[in-house]
């Protein structure tokens, strides 16, 4: 293996001081942390309906836009992709139409989390936006009823609630279908004339039947029956009379997963009792969809891996194993006959690409022509999973990224998840990677609160447990030192998101165990995040982290801002200057509070970026900057 690419001297533990110099990467490891956080990516493949092609999202031009390609083939045409979006949309996600005559995209608005919905035909022509163009809306993604007509949710941004709207693309014809709480629907029935929508707060989000005409809805899964506390991903059977449902079933903690749900539908649409058709006490169904030919194509989620199964949809038995060429599937797109995936796959060495991968021969899955290059894999490391324990017995796991030829304790930063549902899998992770390239050693943790192992463990953060919660981020410090991969004096705390708040959580409770932090985008009082953040996003927040109202004592004692004080490792926040979803204000109160408290802080701003930093430029200075602030202060 060769050496690392940067391994700085590590001295004896000093004091850090407010002018020691920043720290400068050499010239080759700034070179190998521009190509790393500059990798481009494809994501959300969908495939036209004679499968010929397909649309896809990628920044390969320095913002997400969207793109049409051939399938298969090695002519000029598969090398000359159509880029069907205007040069300054930030494309979010994308729906082809069923008859092939539209595209339906989502856009962002410089950076806002608030989505315009737009079309276009497939040959670049009719443009337009169709829905959300008020700055203060949101729409949600969701998809084509029939030719012509696309369903979605949209929050007006003037409270909580979300409708469930029919866009007739034509004409530019919006009829609400659903009123009140909507942010997902997730099918509407051949007529038109029946709902399936997700509702509720954040952990118990469940899927309701709507009939149209009456108004009415009713929970498809009872909240006493099997699956009912949690559902989402509700479809019909293609005979209409059953709807399939991904659904929290119950178990003891660590086997409660997520499964697959089959519940029929009375004459008059009223939902009997259901019956399991996938369930795995050591994965979660991540999703699925109905094959042509009845069996049921499950992509399951153990241990952060993906497995691609084919099952049988009366026993749930496993028909077929779908080897993949990369460990995690976050999107794709089923062809029309069921017979080929069109595979969104993500590694630690390769950005997000796509595969078409054949489902029912012994054929290889094979990569796209002309999407963006993989960074050179020698600039990567793998990552190896290590499970531990907290000092209160709860099994905990991380993934842990080594440079090469580090065989001893390390400089080492601790990278947490957003959501706080989120959780690390054996992806690419851009930040974490440079950091590598710079010779730290990074340990990516999933703490109490992450998805994937089981509901139970997934909400054992929720409302007055996440104060008991946090003690996984010293005990988790503590297993790194003591199985020599960290070195005391010598840790730093990274994080997104929740993983951002988590890490100045960190900084203000256990401010000995850390050198240095990072927060991208987090937030550091939970009381000005409910004030300030989207209405809807506050409302499904509510089940999360407390009522704003009546929990105000609970979020100020759990708020990084009411402790600051403690502070004394040097932070850098950094964040899009456009979020609305963690408002941006969360990292300028911080960085003011610090500066009038005289800590070392400095705030770095990304104009016209919003929760998630996409831009190329912006993705690489974000990238140098953390690697040299741990750096510099490690």
């Amino acid at each position: 293996m060769a050496s690392p690419l940067f391994q700085p001297e590590i001295p004896g533990p000093t004091s850090a001081d407010a002018s020691a110099p920043v720290a400068v990467l050499p010239t080759d490891v700034r070179l190998a942390v521009a190509e790393i956080a500059g990798a481009a990516a494809a994501w959300c493949p969908a495939l036209s309906p004679a499968g010929d092609r397909v649309a896809y999202v990628t920044d390969r031009s320095g913002i997400p836009r969207l793109e049409v390609l051939p399938v298969g083939g090695d002519g000029p045409a598969a090398a000359l992709p159509l880029v069907l979006s205007g040069p300054e949309q930030e494309v979010v996600s994308v729906s082809w139409a069923p008859d092939g005559a539209w595209l339906a995209y989502l856009v962002s608005p410089a950076g806002s989390i608030c989505a315009e919905l737009h079309v276009v035909r497939p040959d670049g022509s009719d443009a337009r936006p169709v829905a959300g163009e008020d700055p203060r809306a949101t729409v949600f993604a969701g998809h084509w009823t029939r030719p012509g007509h696309y369903v979605c949710s949209i929050a007006p941004g003037t409270g909580p609630d979300a409708d469930v709207v029919l866009v007739d693309v034509e004409t530019g014809a919006q009829r609400t279908l659903a009123r009140g709480g909507f942010l997902a629907v997730t099918a509407v029935s051949a007529d038109e004339r029946r709902v399936l929508a997700r509702r509720g707060p954040r952990g118990y989000r469940h899927v309701v039947l709507v009939d149209v005409d009456s108004g009415e809805a009713r929970r498809v899964i009872p909240l006493d029956r099997p699956g009912g506390i949690a559902s989402e991903d509700g479809r019909f059977a293609p005979d209409g009379r059953s709807v399939l449902l991904r659904a929290a079933l119950p178990g003891p903690p660590g086997a409660d997963r997520a499964g697959l749900v089959e519940v029929p539908l009375a004459d008059d649409g009223t939902p009997g009792p259901g019956r399991v058709v996938l369930c795995r006490p050591d994965a979660d169904l991540d999703a699925y969809a109905l094959r042509a030919d009845g069996t049921v194509l499950g992509v399951w989620n153990a241990g952060g891996v993906t497995q691609l199964q084919v099952h049988d949809r009366a026993d749930g038995a496993v028909v077929r194993h779908i080897a993949l060429p990369e460990p995690v599937l976050p999107g794709w797109s089923l062809a029309a006959d069921g017979t080929t995936v069109l595979a969104e796959l993500t590694g630690p060495h390769t950005p997000r690409g796509l595969w078409s991968v054949p489902l029912d021969d012994e054929g290889t899955p094979a990569r796209l022509h002309s999407l963006p290059r993989r960074p050179d894999r020698a600039l990567s490391v793998e990552p190896v999973r290590v499970d531990y324990r907290a000092d209160d017995g709860t099994p905990l796991h991380g993934w842990l990224y080594t440079p090469p030829d580090v065989h001893g304790p390390n400089l080492t930063v601790v990278s947490f998840h957003g959501g706080p549902e989120g959780q690390e899998r054996p992806v690419w992770s851009p930040v974490a990677q440079a950091l590598v390239a710079a010779g730290l050693t990074v340990f990516a943790p999933n703490v109490r609160g992450s998805g994937g192992q089981g509901r139970a463990f997934m909400c054992a953060d929720d409302l007055a447990a996440r104060e008991a919660s946090f003690t996984d981020v010293p005990d988790t410090v503590r297993f790194l030192l003591d199985a020599g991969i960290a070195l005391p004096g010598r840790v730093g705390a990274h994080g997104w998101s929740y993983g951002g708040y988590l890490t100045l959580v960190a900084l203000t409770r256990w401010p000995d165990l850390f050198a240095a932090g990072v927060s991208l985008a987090g937030m550091s009082d939970l009381r000005s995040f409910f004030a300030g953040t989207e209405p809807w996003m506050a409302a499904a927040s509510v089940t999360e982290y407390g009522d704003p109202v009546a929990d105000r004592e609970m979020l100020a004692a759990i708020s990084p801002m009411t402790a600051l004080e403690r502070l004394t490792a040097p932070v850098l926040l950094a964040h899009g200057d456009r979020d609305t979803n963690v408002p941006v204000a969360e990292s300028v109160q911080a960085h003011q509070a610090l500066q009038a408290l005289g800590a070392r802080s400095e705030l770095l701003l990304f104009p016209g970026e919003g929760h998630t930093i996409v831009g190329r430029e912006h993705l690489v200075e974000l990238s140098e900057r953390v690697a040299e602030w741990f750096t510099r202060w490690l």
